[in-house]
C-alpha cells in the first residue's frame, strides 16, 4: 500500500478580510522531496507558507500532515506535529544571543536536533554565538533562523523567500547547508523568485502565475 504524502494540500483558499489571496491551490510534497514554488512577490507565496504552518487559517480546502487533517491548527500546535518554518523577514529574537535563539528552538516540543547541529551547519554561527541576535548582518540572521528551525528536526521545512536581500556568498553558504540537510528525513517546500537557488536545491518545480494558484511550472 502506498504511503501518505508529508503533506497533501487540496483545494485551498485564503482571504485578508474580503481580499481573496489564495484560490483553490492543491499539490502533495511527497516524502523527503524537496518542492520549489516559484513566483514573483504577490502571488501569494507567504500566505500559503503561512496557512501551511498554521500561522493563518485557511477560508476553504484541507490540509494533511503524513494523512493526518491539520487544517486550520495553530503555529504551535503544527510545530509540534513537526511543521517548521524559516518565515519572510527572518524573525529571529533580537534580543537574545545567538546561542539562545537556538536553545530556544531545540527545546521546543517535537524538537529532536541539539545546538551543535546547527553550528556543523553553519560554521559562523559558533564564532557569533555570543552576539546578540540585533547586533547580525541580514546574512547572519537568516543563517540563525534557518538553524533554529532545523535544530527541531522537522518532517516538514517551509522557506520563504530565504534570499530575499542576500549576498551571493551568503547564498551559496545556505545553499551548502540545506544540501546536506536534503540528505536526511526532511521533506521541504521552498517558495522562491531566484529560479537558480531553487534549481540547485529541489527536485520539482511548481509556479504561482495567476496569483494565488498553483501549477506545474513551463519551461
Amino acid at each position: 500500500m502506498a504511503s501518505s504524502p508529508a503533506l497533501d494540500v487540496t483545494g485551498v483558499c485564503a482571504h485578508y478580510g474580503a481580499a481573496q489571496a489564495l484560490f483553490d491551490v492543491s499539490f502533495e510534497l511527497a516524502d523527503k522531496e524537496r518542492l520549489a514554488i516559484l513566483g514573483i512577490n504577490g502571488m501569494g507565496k507567504s500566505t500559503l507558507a503561512a496557512v501551511l504552518s498554521g500561522l493563518m487559517r485557511p477560508s476553504a480546502g484541507h490540509v494533511t500532515l503524513r494523512g493526518d487533517e491539520i487544517t486550520g491548527k495553530p503555529a504551535h500546535t503544527l510545530a509540534g506535529l513537526g511543521i517548521a518554518i524559516v518565515p519572510q523577514g527572518r524573525r529571529v529574537f533580537r534580543s537574545l544571543t545567538v546561542e539562545e535563539n537556538i536553545r530556544v528552538a531545540a527545546r521546543g516540543r517535537g524538537a529532536t536536533g541539539t545546538v551543535e547541529i546547527a553550528y556543523d551547519l553553519f560554521p559562523p554561527l559558533f564564532v557569533l554565538r555570543r552576539r546578540n541576535a540585533a547586533s547580525l548582518s541580514g546574512g547572519e540572521q537568516q543563517m540563525l533562523a534557518i538553524a533554529r528551525a532545523l535544530v527541531r528536526g522537522p518532517k516538514v521545512l517551509i522557506l520563504d523567500e530565504p534570499t530575499e536581500g542576500l549576498a551571493p556568498i551568503v547564498i551559496d553558504q545556505l545553499t551548502s547547508a540545506l544540501r546536506i540537510q536534503a540528505l536526511n528525513s526532511t521533506s521541504m517546500i521552498l517558495l522562491e523568485q531566484r529560479v537558480a537557488f531553487a534549481e540547485s536545491l529541489c527536485d520539482r518545480f511548481l509556479e504561482m502565475r495567476t496569483r494565488g494558484v498553483v501549477e506545474a511550472r513551463r519551461g
